[in-house]
């Protein structure tokens, strides 16, 4: 998508305090009452015209982030004819239109005004994927509370974020914009970012507090062949169990607002689904507020094949959307379809009011005003303090895949040659997504360097073009990419590489992706390093100077050579505005690698999806190399390059045997589950302690692990801790064929490492009644 940055505004001091935690309000009936009689009062008043008009989502302002751009804004704006405006922000812009809904429309109803901050606002966060890989939530909530704290200040209502799609597909380029592949830590940090936008105790008449939007439902994630927007098919059983818990925790965490994805679902697509959006999401899950369409989802049910225009927009409302972003089909299609008694008037009523009740919970119709401020956007962009956080919440996102003979961390003496398509980029580092984040403000992996290291002599050469595909830069640079292509041959600059890396103690070679090559519309069907990258790594490797890795990419990449040859690999993800300067502090060792990843890394593309809590076949391959028949491949292995968890540190840590407080439970009791972590290396350092589970028996057969906790906790070197973790009766249960959330009298392993594979375990039994 093609994003045009606005010049930044001054920076200023005073940090919001973070959110804390909280849980789904319970609105007491005086508030639900309140609201139902002003929006009762309002609709009264309504046309069966004004009342579409709600329905109705238009795009304006400084983005494109669709293939259509809605027209006659401001006469249907005054004809009441909007709902809501995305793509605008800034207290000016958003003003604006504001005074011409409430000045000028019959009926005064304020617009809302939502945009896409996805890892940020002003202050870019590293992408999604890269936050999950700290698992840290209160960071997590933390960039989410900046990000909100932001985005009201430059006047905007609502926020088409988190996006919890659980993605076992590295093709998929809108991997980079989720918790990666697990639902217990989806869960979590869907749970942290409703928390972060929309504050605590989910009050979003508060100035500093946006509306949540949680996408995309459903499934989007499991689009086939990791192609964006395709179909999807899968069991309901292997819905509950595996995909929709994140969206479910979103629910429950009281998130405002749902988004439509695009993928078809069984045959249905999901913005015409109703089992998904009125069964499931509202009857099952109780969900209250309001669901808006992904861009042109209407209009495109039409490729699905579903009908003409008039069927859809009768389809995608009676399935139990209330809002059209783009499409305009509500808009042209709804009395029609009222008149010919293919939609109720009920229906309309019903979508129109929960578009009302969003804004009174917003407060605009008390103070439609209360977020426009120039002083506030000034005195709250970009503070210093924000800054901090974000080289803080980039450090954490770090992965640190592989440091033979300590090679990392580098010293701040002597001379480095910093090699690679990406050392300089200043627009890659805040990634795909970045919204009204400004490049010309980051950091750069070059920039961080030298601050950090004023002594230190660096001497930097390109080496290869990110891609040197025409097609794919083709397709790059017509939508955003941004992307600065040296006309010199991959020989004359691999030949100036090779002469700086021979002249350095050691190299550091920037590689990966730009950020166009992840994100929506970006699939890739070869997730190794493009263009001439590895050619270019060969031939540093040839020099015999230590090779470090500084991987910017948006997806799990296939790495063999890399992980074989390369003397340290550090992941960095695309960290964000401050990306250059954390990037740096975990290179020198200011700060200890932490993170780990969220997203099963292959060793070949032909292994995806790939994922750590998939099922055993009834031929499961054990490592006996010559059993045929087996399930296994005949040219890689079935293992990760690197498994989900996975993360190193400069120091080292080892568990202990799990201890467990019983070796036989009832049905309603929680296992404690006690494990000695200790820090054997020479450095203090923060190890993520995983706890998984198996159950070895079922009604239907079940994952070889799944997620179950996870504690991170800072260890000072040679000091030991006993972690407990508690599985509650919960954390035993699963949908069973008939979709009855239940646990089965049987055996279990608890299994509890730094990673999924690099485990020790305990078994327990589980009684029956």
């Amino acid at each position: 998508m093609k994003r045009i940055p606005l010049a930044s505004l001054l920076l200023a001091l005073a940090l919001a305090p973070a959110a804390q935690a909280q849980k789904k309000p319970v609105p007491t009936a005086a508030t639900d009452q309140k609201m139902k009689q002003y929006v009762d009062g309002l609709m009264a008043k309504m046309t069966t015209e004004e009342k579409i008009g709600q329905l109705n989502l238009v795009s304006v302002g400084f983005d494109v982030t669709g293939p259509v751009v809605s027209k006659d804004v401001d006469a249907n704006i005054r004809k009441g004819l909007v709902g809501g405006v995305f793509n605008t922000y800034t207290p000016v812009a958003v003003r604006k239109l504001q005074e011409m809904a409430l000045k000028e429309s019959r009926l005064h109803i304020p617009l809302m005004f939502g945009y896409d901050v996805i890892h940020g606002h002003r202050t870019i966060f590293p992408i999604a994927l890269g936050l999950s890989a700290s698992w840290d939530l209160k960071a997590i909530e933390q960039s989410a509370r900046i990000a909100a704290e932001e985005a009201s200040a430059d006047g905007l209502d609502w926020v088409f974020s988190p996006m919890v799609d659980i993605a076992r597909d590295a093709r998929w380029g809108r991997i980079s914009e989720g918790a990666g592949e697990d639902p217990y830590l989806g869960s979590r940090v869907a749970e942290a970012m409703v928390r972060g936008y929309q504050g605590p105790g989910n009050d979003l008449t508060q100035a500093n507090t946006v509306m949540a939007c949680l996408k995309h439902f459903a499934l989007y994630g499991a689009a086939e062949a990791g192609r964006e927007y395709n179909t999807t098919d899968m069991s309901r059983q292997r819905m509950y169990n595996e995909y929709l818990a994140p969206y479910q925790a979103a629910v429950d965490a009281g998130v405002g607002s749902v988004m439509s994805s695009f993928n078809d679902i069984n045959g249905t697509p999901a913005t015409a689904n109703k089992w998904l959006m009125t069964d499931l999401l509202r009857k099952q899950w109780d969900f209250k507020g309001f669901v808006v369409t992904d861009y042109t989802a209407i209009p495109e049910l039409m490729d699905h094949g579903l009908g003409n225009a008039e069927q859809v927009a009768a389809l995608a409302l009676n399935a139990g959307i209330d809002q059209d972003m783009v499409g305009e089909e509500f808009l042209k299609y709804t009395a029609l379809n009222l008149k010919s008694g293919a939609v109720s008037k009920a229906q309309l009523d019903a979508a129109c009011r929960r578009i009302l009740e969003a804004k009174y919970k917003l407060g605009l119709f008390t103070d439609p005003y209360r977020k426009v401020s120039a002083e506030r956007a000034t005195s709250t962009l970009m503070k210093p303090e924000y800054l901090a956080a974000a080289r803080d919440i980039a450090r954490k996102s770090m992965v640190l895949l592989k440091n033979d003979r300590n090679t990392l961390p580098l010293k701040k003496t002597g001379s480095v040659a910093l090699i690679g398509p990406l050392a300089n980029r200043q627009r890659d580092v805040i990634g795909s997504w970045s919204g009204a984040g400004d490049w010309k403000q980051a950091v750069s992996v070059e920039q961080g360097l030298r601050a950090a290291a004023p002594g230190l002599k660096i001497t930097y050469a390109q080496g290869a073009n990110v891609a040197d595909d025409q097609q794919m830069l083709d397709r790059l640079q017509a939508h955003g990419g941004e992307l600065e292509i040296d006309k010199r041959s991959s020989e004359e600059m691999i030949k100036e590489a090779v002469q700086v890396a021979q002249a350095a103690d050691v190299v550091v070679a920037v590689v990966g992706e730009s950020q166009g090559m992840t994100g929506e519309a970006a699939a890739r069907a070869d997730i190794s390093l493009p263009g001439q990258q590895l050619a270019l790594l060969k031939a540093l490797k040839a020099t015999g100077k230590p090779l470090v890795l500084v991987l910017m990419n948006g997806r799990p990449l296939a790495l063999p050579w890399e992980n074989q040859h390369a003397d340290a690999i550090l992941e960095t993800w695309f960290a964000g505005t401050q990306a250059g300067h954390a990037i740096a502090d975990v290179l020198f060792g200011d700060y200890n690698p932490s993170g780990k990843i969220t997203a099963t890394f292959p060793v070949a593309v032909g292994q995806e999806p790939i994922y750590y809590n998939h099922k055993n076949t009834g031929r499961p391959y054990v490592g006996v190399k010559l059993d045929k028949y087996k399930s296994r491949y005949l040219d890689v292995p079935n293992e990760p390059l690197y498994p989900f968890g996975f993360g190193l540190s400069y120091t080292t840590f080892t568990y202990g045997k799990p201890t467990l407080s019983k070796a036989s439970i009832g049905p309603a009791e929680t296992l404690t589950v006690s494990v000695t972590v200790q820090n054997t290396g020479s450095l203090d350092g923060e190890e993520v302690a995983q706890l998984y589970l198996r159950d070895m028996v079922g009604s239907i057969s079940r994952p070889v692990s799944e997620l179950k906790g996870f504690q991170k906790v800072m260890l000072k070197k040679g000091e030991s801790k006993t972690l407990t973790f508690r599985l509650a009766p919960d954390a035993l249960k699963f949908y069973n064929n008939d979709l009855k959330f239940a646990a089965e009298p049987g055996d279990f392993q608890v299994m509890v490492g730094g990673n999924s594979r690099d485990v020790q375990t305990a078994t327990f039994k589980l009684a029956a009644q």
